[in-house]
């Protein structure tokens, strides 16, 4: 699988590079500078491209606003965002793009390569992947959840990080059939419409965070 990397820092952009290497991923093009990263992607067609939120020259939303142009002129083209802090005006933005293949991570994730790998592989695959940490913020800053369990929160912020039931049922030490009433509850008391597809999934919460 061919990925493009765009960070500035050299430590974390080495890191990246072995990392996904290691799992058997090719590193294509490492870019470090926000105007290289819309003609890199274009050129180098990858399969995923993972880029930092914040790049040189002005250290705003360069990474960003590259991987939006990027996939109005490849569409689909699979973009895992990276960030540093949780910015949700810029994870609204980059996933308000329904069609998946995008996510956005928190940098301090990296550190759990197997997180780190399994939102690479989601999004490649044309999945969507939202860090829970960002969809608890976006939580707090959308409307009172007051009508959700504690655990049913918990619930909503892995559905929205692109896990399916088993892999829910796995991170919170609880069966499938618990998780499956969890869903159901969530989506009738947030009146969303239930499905089985992991991608739409995601889309419905970020469509109700986005209300």
């Amino acid at each position: 699988m061919r990925v493009v990397i765009a960070e500035d820092h050299a430590l974390l952009r080495d890191g990246l590079t072995r990392i996904l290497e290691a799992f058997d991923f090719e590193v294509v093009a490492v870019v470090d500078r926000g105007p290289d990263v819309l003609p890199t992607l274009l050129e180098c067609k990858p399969d995923v491209a993972v880029l930092d939120v914040r790049l040189p020259p002005t250290f705003t939303d360069e990474g960003l606003q590259a991987a939006i142009a990027a996939r109005r002129q490849a569409p689909g083209l699979p973009i895992l965002v990276l960030s540093q802090h949780v910015e949700p005006l810029y994870a609204r933005e980059l996933l308000s793009d329904r069609r998946g293949g995008v996510g956005y991570l928190l940098k301090d994730r990296v550190s759990d390569v197997a997180q780190f790998i399994d939102a690479v592989r989601q999004v490649a695959g044309g999945g969507t992947m939202m860090d829970p940490e960002v969809v608890g913020r976006l939580l707090d800053r959308s409307r009172p959840l007051d009508v959700l369990t504690a655990r049913e929160r918990e619930v909503l912020g892995e559905m929205a990080a692109g896990r399916s039931n088993a892999a829910i049922a796995a991170k919170l030490f609880i069966t499938e059939k618990a998780v499956s009433k969890h869903i159901n509850n969530i989506f009738t008391k947030l009146g969303l419409p239930v499905s089985e597809d992991d991608n739409r999934r995601v889309l419905a919460v970020l469509a109700y965070l986005d209300s």
